[in-house]
C-alpha cells in the first residue's frame, strides 16, 4: 500500500471476517496509511522508502513464510478494486483442486468493463507471457492471486515495479506449477484510476517487459 489512507480501512474491514491474517506492506506512505491499517486490524510491515509493488510483494511473501503454519497467500490490492468474494472462491479452488497457484482473470466473464485500448494492451501482455512461458493465461497482470506455500518458497521477485507481474508468471511457468485461472471483477473507480490504473500504466508495463 502506498498513500491509501482514504480507503485502506474499508479494504481491511472487508477482508478480516474471511481472512483473519491480513498483512499490509506499506511502501513508504506519507499520509498515515500504516497507522490507519493497524487500527483497522491488520499487521503492517513497512518500507522506509518507496520501492515499488514488486518489492512490496516480495517483502510480504518473505514475512508470510516466516510463519511455519502459513499454507497459502492471497495477494490483494490496497486500493479497493478487488472483491473479497473472488478471493474466497480462489482459495477454495486452490485447495479443492490441489493447485500451486490460482490467477485472477478479468477476461473470463463480462463483469469488468475495460476501454478498448486498455483491453488491447492487456491482451498483448498476456500474449507476450504465453509466448515466453508457455502458460495460456488470459490475464497476466491481474493483482488478485492465491499462491500455495511450496510455490511461494521458490518465488524470488527482482522486478520492483509493475513488470513484477510478468516476472512472477515467468517463475510460475519455470517451476512447472499446477495452475488455473478464476474469473474476477476488477472495480475501476476514479480513485483507483488516479492511483495508476490508466492506459499509460498498461503501456509502461509493456515497455518494462521489453527492456527487462
Amino acid at each position: 500500500m502506498y498513500n491509501e489512507a482514504t480507503v485502506i480501512a474499508s479494504v481491511i474491514e472487508g477482508l478480516l471476517p474471511h481472512f483473519p491474517h491480513v498483512v499490509c506492506v506499506d511502501d513508504g506512505s506519507s499520509d498515515g496509511t500504516p497507522e490507519i491499517a493497524r487500527a483497522a486490524g491488520a499487521t503492517v510491515v513497512e518500507h522506509p522508502i518507496n520501492l515499488g509493488q514488486g518489492a512490496s510483494l516480495q517483502t510480504g511473501f518473505e514475512f508470510a513464510l516466516s510463519d511455519p503454519l502459513m499454507t497459502d497467500v492471497v495477494t490483494f490490492d490496497a486500493d479497493g478494486q478487488h472483491l473479497v468474494e473472488d478471493a474466497i472462491g480462489m482459495v477454495a479452488k486452490l485447495r479443492a483442486e490441489n493447485l500451486d497457484v490460482v490467477v485472477g482473470s478479468r477476461f473470463l466473464d463480462d463483469r469488468t468493463q475495460l476501454a478498448p485500448a486498455k483491453k488491447l494492451v492487456l491482451r498483448a501482455a498476456a500474449l507476450y507471457t504465453r509466448i515466453t512461458t508457455g502458460m495460456a493465461l488470459t490475464d497476466a497482470h491481474n493483482g488478485l492471486r492465491v499462491l500455495g506455500r511450496p510455490l511461494l518458497e521458490k518465488v524470488k521477485l527482482r522486478q520492483n515495479r509493475m513488470a513484477h507481474a510478468s516476472e512472477l508468471i515467468d517463475q510460475i511457468g519455470g517451476h512447472k506449477a499446477r495452475w488455473s485461472e478464476y474469473p474476477t471483477h476488477i472495480v475501476y473507480t476514479d480513485y483507483s484510476r488516479a492511483k495508476g490504473q490508466s492506459l499509460l500504466n498498461s503501456v509502461n508495463i509493456l515497455v518494462e517487459l521489453l527492456f527487462r
